[in-house]
């Protein structure tokens, strides 16, 4: 058994821990409400361009836009994976890369090849240890997403698709459910299914200055962009939440060690007392 000192010793150290997990879960609780912000203030912008490109894309028949046409064979994938840049957030990046290897493994032994953008850098080590075909990156994107950040490593995935370097185009990132629930998701970007884009109601249509290929290529390429953006926007949300409940976790935890080796170290004090008193008594018996 080890002795008081060491005993004492270990109980600092997990105090220590302690302070610094604590420290850690209030930091992420305040950044987890900021990023919840700009993540509710990002899905109005994205769900009005959303019906703007349906509505545009059903009024103008005689163009259709490369984004908009499914091709009959897929023989390579873009993929864009969004991790976080750091970890200690429990499970969420293993999840998501976890999801991302299983469908990569399953369209390989199809035949599939790969082309990888990856947000964050823990997807970025991730991809480069199993020797995927990493096209760009973007890391150290800090506690909320720009768009001026992303927007080159987006447009090098929107040019592979338009130039038929792959046939689609998948995210996969932590949608945010709630702050103890945030979900690894798969979702396509491109080719823009129906149910992505909607049925807008009624007829419309449009005059388009300069042309309708100018204002489409515009048009859907920012859809793209935003929602991309909005991924981002959901896992920084997703981080921060997951990030906060396993330091809760990691100090609740750390509290329980402290009872045990306090614990310990009672009944360690108590027994060399008792230790010590005994062997008074025998002496003063045996004078």
């Amino acid at each position: 058994m080890p002795g008081s000192k060491e005993i004492r010793n270990k109980i600092k150290s997990v105090q220590n821990t302690r302070k610094i997990t604590k420290a850690m879960e209030m930091v992420a609780a305040s950044k987890m409400k900021k990023a919840q912000e700009r993540m509710r203030a990002a899905r109005p912008y994205g769900e009005k361009i959303r019906n703007v490109a349906a509505h545009i894309s059903h009024a103008n028949p005689e163009y259709r836009h490369p984004f908009l046409v499914s091709r009959d064979t897929v023989r390579r994938i873009g993929i864009v994976v969004i991790t976080a840049d750091k970890g200690l957030c429990g499970g969420l990046n293993t999840n998501v890369l976890r999801l991302a290897l299983n469908r990569m493994k399953e369209w390989g032994s199809q035949g599939e090849e790969f082309e990888v953008c990856a947000i964050g850098n823990r997807g970025l080590g991730f991809m480069q240890r199993l020797g995927a075909n990493v096209v760009s990156h973007v890391v150290g994107l800090g506690d909320k997403p720009h768009m001026e950040k992303l927007i080159g490593a987006v447009k090098v995935m929107l040019d592979g698709y338009t130039q038929d370097r792959f046939d689609r185009l998948m995210i996969f990132y932590t949608k945010f459910i709630n702050t103890m629930k945030q979900e690894p998701v798969m979702e396509q970007l491109l080719p823009l299914s129906g149910e992505r884009l909607g049925v807008p109601t009624g007829a419309w249509d449009y005059i388009y200055e300069p042309e309708a290929k100018t204002v489409l290529d515009q048009v859907l390429t920012r859809y793209i962009e935003v929602l991309i953006f909005q991924a981002a926007s959901e896992n920084m949300a997703s981080e921060q939440s997951a990030r906060m409940v396993a330091m809760k976790a990691a100090s609740d935890n750390a509290g329980n060690v402290i009872d045990e080796l306090t614990l310990i170290y009672n009944k360690t004090r108590q027994a060399s007392i008792t230790k010590e008193l005994s062997e008074i008594v025998g002496g003063a018996a045996a004078v």
